[in-house]
């Protein structure tokens, strides 16, 4: 019997509905469109097997009716091939069926991951930082697939059901409309009783939910490299097994209550169902003994019974279905339209064999994001609405009006991450960028590839506005090496290769020799074909920055930006990047956040940058004699290079 269709379908809300508005509906169908021929012999595919599901009740009746009672063996024959027939049509039916489901879902599976994915990827950096790589996941992955689901599954029971109700109550109608009456009778109840353990049922839904988020938070969090590391160093390894086994207790108690409730649901729709089918078979077998009606026909009303309710069931959760799988193109599509921070103009230059000339010009610029850049805390119906705090549990919010806390006045802290800096590189000088942690050192650069855009004024590439480049051109041109060397799982092969895909293998073995990385890679026991790890933890931090190095080498850019952050290796590891340093930074526009003295020292102009302003200018022997900031911060870092290092006698 059918009855029970549709009844975890109906646990994706918790009380409430989502809204469903037409202009939603006119652009979910746009995704439709270019399945129409599909769809259009999907419906056929249904029509054809929702009606020989209306003949088996039928050829019952005319078996126990007529066949037998006649003893007329062809129509027995005819009747018990039918019974095979039936069945082998409707498998075949339901192949095709399926595969034209299959095509239609995963179609639009894919037609939105690939929307999702290149809009993503024309996001400004400035999105990413204010939002969580695992939200961006869940769009990707659950509200995709809760998309497809709308096409694919929500909207087909609906229609299957729809015309299996019609045709089942035309077919009951037809046969004996008193009977027809009778199997109604009992819905009220049926529908009362559904609803009301369905919402139940939809309440422990949610909470298991609720739990479930908070389990996989704390799984990614600690079962990550950093995570791992980290629970390892401080051995909490015990405490996170605890707090593990607390939060996986909760999904296993609510998963037997989710269990439990679910199975009084069923056995309440059952002995529903078994009531009217009582009342039907009842009252029918009275008007039997009477001869008003034949048993035949108290046999098809019963198996039409449990189709008719079955239908009528899932039509009552249909609503509720279908806004919750709606809200899923909703949060799609919310992606989708998010402005870009970063845009391209329509008529953009491609700038090919620049120089190198680089101008900042009254250059403005704040951290911060409106609201409409962002995606918003749209509430997803049936699926975790957010990443639970790994080890509280959860954070209380903000009380309206609170403001973060901020450092004293003598710190960093400011509004104007950049505010009206303005200098020039000529081409092929080397520009080092000194001052205070957090003076703006890094946003400064981080401009320069149009990770950001400013606020007010303008960068200036051989003439042409950032703004008035193609991005893809930009990117050619300018090569940059950060602190943290980000690396793929892949070989180390691959890894060089993401900054020119066409490069041969001599080019890549002389990038790495320049990097003073290749003697290194070809002791490893598969050379260039060696994973990494997960990025790059199978590496020193030397090793990661000299395969950064030789990356930029090998994309060959006009100008580079690197933050030469070399503190924290060996002295040996140290001596290599800044030989590959040398030679990476010869010919080229550079501009480094230099940490070393020998940078500073080689450098054309040293720019002094502190609360986001360049507050002075000027090679290492002008600023000395300034006897400012610059001076200050001689004093307290770099002149430690001058002293010789201490020797041990043992």
């Amino acid at each position: 019997m059918g009855f029970h269709r549709g009844w975890f379908g109906s646990i994706s809300t918790a009380g409430q509905k989502p809204n469903v508005t037409r202009a939603l509906l006119k652009r979910v169908l746009t995704y439709a469109q270019p399945y129409q021929f599909a769809i259009t012999a999907l419906l056929l595919t249904i029509l054809l097997t929702t009606g020989l599901g209306l003949l088996t009740p039928l050829i019952f009746r005319s078996l126990i009716d007529d066949a037998l009672p006649n003893r007329n063996t062809r129509l027995l024959n005819l009747l018990a091939l039918g019974l095979v027939a039936i069945p082998i049509l409707t498998g075949l039916i339901g192949i095709v069926q399926r595969r034209l489901n299959a095509s239609i879902g995963e179609g639009v599976i894919y037609d939105l991951r690939v929307s999702l994915y290149s809009h993503l990827q024309r996001m400004s950096l400035n999105f990413f930082t204010n939002t969580k790589v695992g939200e961006l996941m869940s769009r990707l992955n659950n509200d995709v697939v809760g998309a497809q689901r709308a096409i694919s599954n929500t909207i087909v029971d609906i229609i299957t059901n729809v015309i299996e109700l019609i045709g089942v109550l035309a077919v009951m109608l037809s046969l004996e409309w008193r009977l027809t009456l009778l199997s109604i009778i009992v819905l009220p109840a049926f529908i009362i009783a559904a609803r009301r353990l369905g919402g139940r049922l939809r309440e422990i839904a949610r909470e298991a939910m609720d739990y479930n988020a908070q389990m996989n938070a704390m799984m990614n969090e600690t079962l990550n490299i950093s995570g791992v590391l980290l629970v390892k160093l401080f051995g909490r390894a015990k405490n996170e097994v605890d707090r593990f086994e607390n939060r996986a207790g909760r999904v296993r108690d609510m998963g037997i209550l989710r269990a439990v409730t679910g199975q009084q649901l069923f056995v309440i729709i059952g002995l529903v169902s078994a009531v009217g089918t009582a009342v039907v078979y009842w009252v029918g077998g009275h008007l039997v003994l009477d001869g008003v009606f034949t048993v035949g026909m108290i046999v098809a009303f019963a198996s039409y019974l449990g189709q008719l309710y079955g239908s009528l069931q899932s039509l009552t959760n249909a609503p509720v279905d279908f806004a919750t799988s709606m809200v899923s193109f909703e949060r799609v599509f919310e992606v989708l339209d998010l402005p870009l921070d970063i845009a391209e103009k329509t008529d953009a230059i491609d700038l090919r064999d620049a120089t190198g000339e680089l101008a900042f010009e009254e250059v403005t610029f704040r951290y911060g994001v409106a609201s409409s850049n962002l995606l918003s805390d749209v509430r997803r119906y049936g699926q975790m609405d957010n990443v639970q705090a790994v080890l509280s549990g959860g954070t209380p919010p903000r009380e309206s009006g609170e403001q973060a806390e901020v450092e004293s006045t003598g710190s960093q802290a400011r509004e104007l991450a950049l505010d009206h800096v303005s200098f020039s590189i000529k081409p092929g000088q080397l520009v080092a960028l000194v001052g205070p942690s957090g003076a703006g050192k890094t946003t400064l650069t981080y401009l320069i590839p149009r990770l950001y855009d400013p606020d007010s004024g303008r960068l200036v590439l051989d003439g042409h506005d950032l703004r008035d480049v193609t991005l893809e051109s930009l990117a050619r041109q300018i090569g940059m090496v950060t602190q943290e060397t980000h690396l793929f799982h892949d070989t180390i092969r691959t890894n060089l290769l993401y900054a020119r895909l066409d490069a041969t293998q001599e080019e890549v073995e002389a990038a790495s020799r320049s990097a003073n990385i290749h003697d290194f890679i070809a002791d490893l026991p598969d050379g260039y074909d060696t994973i990494v790890g997960e990025r790059g933890y199978r590496l020193s931090g030397g090793e990661k920055q000299r395969l950064a190095i030789a990356r930029v080498i090998l994309k060959d850019p006009r100008v580079l930006v690197l933050d030469e952050a070399t503190s924290h290796l060996d002295s040996q590891s140290e001596a290599l990047i800044q030989d590959a340093l040398k030679k990476v930074m010869a010919g080229r526009t550079s501009i480094v956040i230099a940490h070393r003295l020998s940078t500073i020292l080689a450098a054309d102009l040293i720019l002094v940058v502190d609360r986001g302003q360049i507050v002075e200018r000027g090679t290492h022997e002008e600023l000395l004699t300034h006897d400012g900031l610059y001076a200050r911060l001689y004093e307290t870092q770099f002149s430690r290079e001058l002293q010789p290092e201490p020797t041990f006698v043992s």
